[in-house]
């Protein structure tokens, strides 16, 4: 089996191939497992040096709708492809071209080039709790439910709902069997910040973690839906495995959450690692930042999800103590037992 994963050197996309590696196999929609025999990874930057090292793997390095023009991918026997590759939450409100061109122009020609293909590859679209969003006149529901209606209220959420009904419809048409899956805040993140609007999340933990200033720009009663990157990967793996039937309606799978708040957040934090960690988060509240995070929803009902097997995290405390686990040379604070 053939496998294309976009943006497949980024953090979700390297674990995606580890796990993918780990397997071995896969059983693509229900059909008996079938041996995993290349990985190409999408990127503008290269694959780690374990990635680059299995023969497994090759690497396409580039931009995506350049690589698409050129009819560089996807490959002939492509029979999965994972699309990660995205301009991200900040990004996209500061730079509205880049967010047309990075979140719709490449998703729309990833789908024609999988269209031209005729063999109905299985494409696994990554989108996002951000298609949701709260304003004045249309406050979001308490809880989101699998069929509440997406109601964006920044540009990148916009553009991946845009990317959800193409996904869908291509795969109505029958050119590629759709899975359009919803993550969720993903943290802890280990490496450094980017440029989406909810990196915080990541760093108020792992920078003090490494001893390490970090700034929170929102205020410690906000709450938040966060899963941790091991049951994200797991949701993406599920997404490609499920039967149609399993899957059920082509609308989005919303991916299970925890609820805390960012206050809650860093006494886990202290938990872990004694007050001396959380004196090093600096509370500067940042308007641009708070109004695109207090928008999103934090209270996710994942019943479709759920019957699949995926379960939300235990709690931010547990989420906190796999990362400390995984990257332990990113750890430089003496940790509490």
């Amino acid at each position: 089996m053939h496998i294309l994963i976009t943006g497949g050197c980024g953090f979700l996309g390297a674990r995606l191939a580890r796990a993918l590696l780990a397997a071995g196999q896969l059983s693509l929609a229900g059909a008996p497992a079938a041996a995993i025999t290349r990985i190409t990874l999408a990127d503008r930057m290269p694959p780690p040096a374990d990635l680059a090292a299995d023969p497994r793997i090759a690497y396409l390095g580039g931009d995506l709708n350049e690589q698409l023009a050129a009819g560089q991918l996807p490959a002939a026997d492509t029979a999965l492809v994972y699309h990660l590759a995205a301009a991200v939450s900040g990004e996209c409100e500061a730079d509205m071209d880049l967010g047309l061109h990075s979140n719709i122009d490449a998703t729309l020609a990833l789908l024609q080039a999988c269209r031209a293909l005729k063999t109905t590859p299985t494409l696994v679209f990554s989108s996002s709790v951000a298609v949701f969003g709260s304003s004045p006149e249309l406050p979001l529901p308490e809880v989101i439910e699998d069929l509440t209606l997406p109601t964006p209220q920044g540009s990148y959420g916009v553009q991946k709902f845009v990317g959800e009904q193409l996904v869908a419809d291509f795969g109505r048409k029958g050119f590629i069997r759709a899975r359009n899956v919803r993550l969720m805040t993903v943290s802890v993140r280990p490496g450094r910040p980017n440029g989406a609007a909810s990196s915080f999340l990541s760093g108020m933990i792992r920078e003090p973690l490494a001893g390490e200033r970090a700034n929170c720009p929102v205020s410690p009663n906000t709450p938040v839906a966060l899963a941790s990157p091991g049951h994200t990967i797991a949701g993406l793996l599920r997404a490609a495995q499920a039967t149609d039937a399993e899957w059920g309606p082509r609308v989005a799978l919303n991916l299970p959450a925890i609820t805390t708040t960012v206050g809650e957040m860093a006494q886990a934090l202290e938990r872990v690692a004694g007050p001396a960690a959380t004196a090093l988060i600096d509370w500067q509240p940042d308007a641009r930042v708070a109004a695109i995070v207090t928008s999103w929803p934090s209270r996710i009902a994942s019943r479709r999800a759920q019957a699949l097997g995926l379960l939300p995290d235990a709690d931010f405390e547990t989420i906190i103590r796999d990362y400390v686990r995984e990257n332990p040379a990113a750890v430089k604070l003496p940790l509490k037992a």
